[in-house]
């Protein structure tokens, strides 16, 4: 017999001060429909045991409350939003730029749809620092490669503490990231800079460094994309990647990013849409294979928390079965959370079908839920989630934070090649500045002195910058001049592999405003090269790094 609403309640209440008297009326969200509503008193907090009252509230909860906690969508508006928590029950949903145009704006909305949703929502977002980013308004690191060249797990703790802390001050309380995928092919064409490096033991300590970041700041983590997506030419937004590592070159290469976060309390784990023969021979992606989610991330790794999906939009995730059928299949295998589904309508449609054919086990898709829960209760969630819209405006790009991407900017440049000491610039030597970004990077060289050249023949030096264009840079070096040369990567630091007979060469892994002024600094003799490679750059090995 299904338990009353005001006895789930009052499990629930059980944990949480201060509390509301449980008398019928919970002080929280508006009692409509079937099923418990979770109390969101102000200023409540779970404590002492914090998953204690969590079983009986799912066992009050409806089947469409609990299949709804699975499914993480995306949403075009407020309005549109709010439907789809009414008829859908979802768990979270996920931000994306077209509703989340500045701190107050996203605040507000935040606060409305946890305020329309009787179960407190898990509000994400894909914002890894680097290339991938969402919201253009938080304060810009130059991203994970960036901090690899560092190699200071505090740094990585440092940032994911800013960018955590001002994803919690508009309402945000998980972030898809960081990544714990080890890039050990240079031709990877959607992980690359979102990786630490190419070293599992580098990759291990920065994601470690991060994850305590974000919990510093109250989000949930999610660390992705398991069991790996380091090595591979294929994207999975576009195909099926597949990586053909063995079990053993996994354990070694792949798996101790992964380890450590579990080892480390990690909130949720991503799936990758990838086929790695070498641990399931069923051709499945990962995202769809019980042997990978629940033979090696739950009973081999021993992860007990979220596993969520990546986009189930993605074409690595319909490459093999149709959208709905996909759903049911990666909650099979083992995932939770079901991220930004094609068809929200059909894949609730074919999950509430599969639970009702027994397909799905009730104890199975309660153990997802638990777990949900669990995560949320953690994250404070059933606490006061509402925000301060005036304070996110504060928060967001203060002062303290820019001075943090600002000391990883200027920390990470990494010079690989410094012939005849050509750098840092002669205080009298003329430069020209040609390739992507150049007018913001020459404004910056003049705003410190350096005189600037309208030419390459003109000047004494010239600085090439590259974005990615691999072997193409070798013929922009061989254009640009009888002078000195000065290669420098504002993107995948692979470019410097071609850098032929550059006189210099130099890696920032990003071409964002504070790595280009610490680009400036470093040029012009200002701030000291510090970084080292956290890839092999052909002649350049790992670690590799110079200074003045």
């Amino acid at each position: 017999m299904r338990r009353s609403r005001t006895f789930a309640l009052c499990a629930a209440a059980a944990v949480l001060t201060p509390l509301t008297a449980c008398a019928g009326n919970t002080g929280g969200a508006a009692q409509t429909g079937e099923g418990p509503v979770a109390s969101q008193t102000p200023g409540a907090t779970p404590a002492g045991d914090q998953g204690a009252w969590i079983p009986d509230f799912v066992e009050g909860m409806t089947l469409e409350q609990k299949v709804g906690q699975v499914f993480v969508p995306t949403f075009r508006s407020r309005p549109d939003a709010e439907k789809i928590i009414r008829r859908y029950h979802v768990g979270g949903l996920i931000y994306f730029p077209g509703n989340a145009r500045t701190p107050r704006r996203t605040a507000q909305m935040s606060n409305a749809l946890q305020r329309a949703s009787k179960i407190p929502l898990l509000l994400g977002v894909d914002e890894e620092q680097g290339p991938v980013t969402r919201l253009a308004y938080l304060t810009r690191f130059p991203g994970n490669m960036a901090l690899g060249a560092l190699a200071r797990p505090e740094e990585a703790r440092a940032a994911a503490r800013v960018t955590g802390t001002e994803l919690r001050a508009v309402g945000i309380n998980q972030n898809y990231a960081p990544v714990a995928d080890v890039n050990v092919n240079p031709a990877n064409p959607v992980i690359g800079l979102r990786s630490f490096g190419s070293d599992p033991d580098l990759v291990s300590r920065m994601l470690v460094g991060a994850l305590q970041g974000y919990r510093d700041a109250g989000v949930a983590a999610t660390a992705k994309h398991f069991p790996g997506h380091g090595d591979t030419d294929t994207d999975s937004h576009t195909g099926l990647p597949v990586i053909k590592h063995s079990r053993e070159e996994w354990e070694r290469l792949d798996a101790p990013p992964f380890r450590a976060a579990v080892q480390h309390g990690v909130d949720a784990i991503m799936t990758a849409h990838i086929v790695m023969p070498g641990l399931d021979r069923s051709g499945d992606p990962a995202t769809m294979s019980r042997t990978v989610l629940t033979g090696l991330l739950r009973e081999g790794l021993g992860f007990q928390g979220v596993v969520v999906t990546d986009s189930l939009s993605m074409a690595g995730a319909s490459a093999k079965y149709p959208a709905a059928q996909a759903a049911v299949r990666a909650f099979l295998a083992g995932a939770d959370q079901l991220l930004m589904p094609p068809d929200l309508g059909r894949a609730q449609a074919a999950m509430m079908s599969a639970v009702r054919k027994g397909q799905i086990s009730m104890k199975r898709l309660d153990e997802s839920v638990t777990r949900i829960l669990w995560l949320k209760a953690r994250r404070g969630l059933f606490g006061d989630v509402q925000v301060d819209p005036a304070r996110a405006e504060q928060v967001v790009r203060s002062a303290a934070h820019r001075a943090v991407a600002r000391r990883v900017a200027e920390h990470s440049i990494t010079l690989v090649r410094n012939r005849n000491g050509v750098l840092p610039l002669d205080a009298r030597t003329t430069v020209h500045v040609t390739g992507p970004r150049s007018g913001v990077l020459t404004a910056a060289l003049r705003k410190r002195g350096v005189p600037i050249a309208a030419s390459p023949g003109a000047a004494d030096v010239t600085v090439v910058t590259t974005l990615n264009d691999g072997k193409a840079t070798k013929a922009k070096v061989a254009a640009s001049g009888r002078g000195q040369v000065v290669v420098v990567a504002l993107g995948r630091p692979y470019d410097l592999g071609h850098a032929g007979s550059a006189d210099a060469a130099l890696a920032t892994y990003s071409s964002g405003a504070a790595s280009l002024d610490a680009l400036a600094g470093v040029l012009s003799g200002r701030v000291r090269p510090a970084g080292r490679l956290p890839v092999q750059v052909r002649e350049f090995d790992f670690g590799h790094g110079l200074t003045y």
